[in-house]
Order: C-alpha cells, then sequence, then structure tokens
C-alpha cells in the first residue's frame, strides 16, 4: 500500500470534479477495500452487526452506497470507529473536515477497546489496535498537510515508538517526507541509518532520500566541466554511486523529478521499482530536491551513465541485480488509463553476441535439414553453387580476314 496515499473526498474527488477523469482505478479501489476489511473488520465468529454492514460497505463501488452504509454502522453502533474512518476518506471535502471525522473515530475506537475482553475477545481488540494505529497515521498526515509539520513529526515518532512492530504500513517513509520538509536534514539520516539497508534497499523512497542528502553536500559547487578536467572527489564520488544505486533500484524516477514526464496523482497502491512507486514518490519530493541548489542538476548529469554500468543480460553482475520485468503489467492495472505507464529502458546485447547466436543458430538448422532431407539439400546446394559461381562459357571462333584461320578472341 502506498503510505502516502491521498484523502479520496479531500484529494481525488476533487481532481475528478476539476478533469472529469478518474485517478483510481478499480483494480486499485479494489484492493484497498481488501485492506480495510482484513485490518479493520475481520472474518470471525465474535463479529458484530455493525462489521458486517461495513465490510459489504468496503466492497461496494459506488462512492454514495460506501457513504450510506457507514451512516447505517453508526446508527447501530455510534462508537462504530470504522464507519467515521469511511467517512473521513470519501465523504470529507476537505482536509479539516476529514481530521475532524478522524478525531471522532479515534475516540470512539479508544472507547470500544476499554470495553474489550482481553480474555475472551482478542480477536476485535487486536484488530481495535490495527484501526488506531492507522487512524493516527491519517491524523498525522492531516497534520502535515495543514502545515502544522512538528506536530506530524510528534505523533509519527511517538507511533513508531508505541507499534515498532506494524512495518508493514511504513510509518517512517511519513516521517521522511516530514523531516525533509522541516529541512531536518541530520534527523533524516538518523532515520536512514535505521531502515536503509545497503545490500537489499527496501523502497524509492529510502534509495533516493539517502542520494539526495549525498548530493546535496556536493550539488552547490558541482560543474560537470570541472569534475571531467580534475575528475570527482570522494564525496562526488559517493553521490554519484548513491544515485546510481537508487536509479537501478527504479529507473523511472528521474524523469518525474527532471519533469521530463508529466505528474499524476498517487494511486492507493504501488508496486515497488515501477512506475507507481515513482509516481507516488516524484509527487511528494519533487519540491526537496528543487530546494537542494544544484542536486536536480547532478542528477541530470550522472542518471543515464547507470544503464551504462549495468552488465548486459548474460554477464554477471556484482553490484547491481535484475529488474523484474513483471512490473509494467502490474503497474497498467494501478495507473489511470490516460497516463503513460514508463518502460524500463532494456540494454540490448552487443553486435558479436547477436552475430555469432545467429550464426550458430543459423549453421545447426542446416544440419539438421541435410540430415533429414540429404538428396533434396544436394539440389538444393548445387542450385545455389551454380546461381553464386556460374560455369563461364566458352567464348565462339570468329575468321580471319585473309588467311581463312580461325582467331580465338582472348
Amino acid at each position: 500500500m502506498n503510505p502516502l496515499n491521498l484523502f479520496r473526498g479531500a484529494e481525488y474527488s476533487r481532481y475528478t470534479w476539476v478533469t472529469g477523469k478518474e485517478p483510481l482505478t478499480y483494480y486499485d479501489m479494489n484492493l484497498s477495500a481488501q485492506d480495510h476489511q482484513t485490518f479493520f473488520t475481520g472474518d470471525t465468529q465474535q463479529i458484530k452487526a455493525e462489521d458486517t454492514v461495513m465490510q459489504k460497505a468496503w466492497r461496494e463501488r459506488n462512492p454514495q452506497a460506501r457513504i450510506r452504509a457507514a451512516y447505517q454502522a453508526i446508527e447501530m453502533n455510534h462508537e462504530c470507529a470504522a464507519a467515521y474512518v469511511l467517512l473521513a476518506e470519501e465523504e470529507a471535502t476537505t482536509i479539516t473536515e476529514a481530521e475532524r471525522l478522524f478525531k471522532q473515530a479515534l475516540r470512539s475506537g479508544k472507547r470500544e477497546q476499554r470495553v474489550q475482553d482481553p480474555v475472551t475477545s482478542l480477536r476485535p481488540l487486536t484488530l481495535n489496535i490495527n484501526l488506531l494505529v492507522y487512524i493516527k497515521r491519517r491524523l498525522a498526515m492531516c497534520a502535515r498537510k495543514l502545515g502544522r509539520i512538528k506536530e506530524a513529526v510528534k505523533m509519527m515518532r511517538d507511533l513508531m515508538k508505541e507499534f515498532p512492530l506494524l512495518g508493514m504500513l511504513n510509518i517512517h517513509e511519513n516521517l521522511l517526507e516530514a523531516l525533509l520538509e522541516l529541512q531536518a536534514y541530520a534527523d533524516v539520516q538518523a532515520v536512514l541509518a535505521k531502515y536503509d539497508d545497503i545490500s537489499l534497499p527496501k523502497s524509492a523512497t529510502i534509495c533516493y532520500t539517502s542520494a539526495l542528502l549525498k548530493a546535496r553536500a556536493v550539488s552547490e559547487k558541482f560543474s560537470p566541466e570541472a569534475a571531467s578536467r580534475r575528475g570527482l572527489s570522494t564525496a562526488e564520488m559517493n553521490a554519484v554511486e548513491a544515485i546510481h544505486r537508487a536509479v537501478e533500484f527504479n529507473p523511472h524516477v528521474p524523469k518525474y523529478l527532471l519533469e521530463m514526464k508529466s505528474l499524476i496523482l498517487p494511486p492507493e497502491h504501488i508496486l515497488k521499482r515501477g512506475d507507481s512507486e515513482a509516481v507516488a514518490y516524484a509527487f511528494f519530493h519533487l519540491q526537496h530536491w528543487k530546494r537542494a541548489e544544484g542536486a536536480l542538476n547532478l542528477l541530470h548529469c550522472t542518471w543515464e551513465g547507470t544503464f551504462r554500468i549495468i552488465p548486459y543480460p548474460l554477464e554477471k553482475g556484482h553490484l547491481f541485480y535484475p529488474y523484474p520485468g513483471c512490473t509494467e503489467t502490474a503497474d497498467r492495472e494501478l495507473l489511470p488509463t490516460f497516463h503513460e505507464v514508463s518502460v524500463y529502458p532494456k540494454k540490448e546485447l552487443p553486435f558479436f553476441i547477436l552475430f555469432t547466436a545467429g550464426l550458430c543458430s543459423f549453421t545447426a538448422m542446416l544440419a539438421m535439414l541435410t540430415h533429414q532431407f540429404p538428396e533434396l539439400m544436394g539440389v538444393f546446394v548445387k542450385v545455389l553453387s551454380s546461381l553464386w559461381f556460374p560455369r563461364q562459357r566458352p567464348l565462339p571462333a570468329v575468321k580471319s580476314g585473309g588467311g581463312g584461320k580461325n582467331v580465338r578472341i582472348k
């Protein structure tokens, strides 16, 4: 799931009102419905009547039907936190209104959690914890969007400290974006030190944020002409290697950061290393790259060099690992039809390898045909040889004028 997905009512719906285009695909929304059913309601013997209504509400394709079902669940139980979450996500037309409904959902969820018996109702209690974590994260995102960034950072830190095992929500990516907005680069580096694994990168946010910090240290005075004359310094080399690593993880991001390709609203779900992840990252982090003077210039000068370093398909690489070819198909399901999905720039095999492979295939085919049809291939070879090497016919003799002897023209 996209940790920075927008609000349906306050943001996605506004885009539809203005442009008449649907920013979310049915496949994307269906994945969200499955997530909501898994985290917020569950399928147990102790499920309540309002939970049954909410299970149907998440599956409804029509937004108004989902909203009506949420009000129906609230009529059954005024403390139905999941219903308030749905209203905050879909009915609220502003972030302020969404924040008010999420706060109501938080109060209702806490009251409902206190009345649960942890012995006889362990599963519902666990589901309530998942719901509370989701609500708190969305409240932190509301504070971030409304400009209360320090408050948002505190809420995210408290949430990560209180529920350290719920890493699947990727709250640290929300925290990184908020810290970059505060320009608290030392705090950003501290978060990266905890979540950035050099051998196994987690996401485009981790890789490109690490590259941004290293590029920021040298980009202000970086000049391609000067670097070509004197060579790269150690800090510049570290920045270039960080950019190469980030581009290898997700090669679609630079075109959005360099505004070579138009941005769209990010989907609710993203595919790691895919175009959907690139859209989501650039949508929120382009401003941070622009704020670091010269960072985009350094990216522009170095990102394409990544594809020269990646090994050929028949070679064994030491730094890079294969890019999955299935991302393009999945991204077409996640991204709207009016968006042109980026395709990974494949590295072609050298001509010598292609020529050798073609020659070997042709020779093997001739050998097989000769073995199966020797007489036919013999006739075929004779015809080809007669076409390629035609026999020279003897020139006719010409009689000489006086002596009557035949003279052959040479």
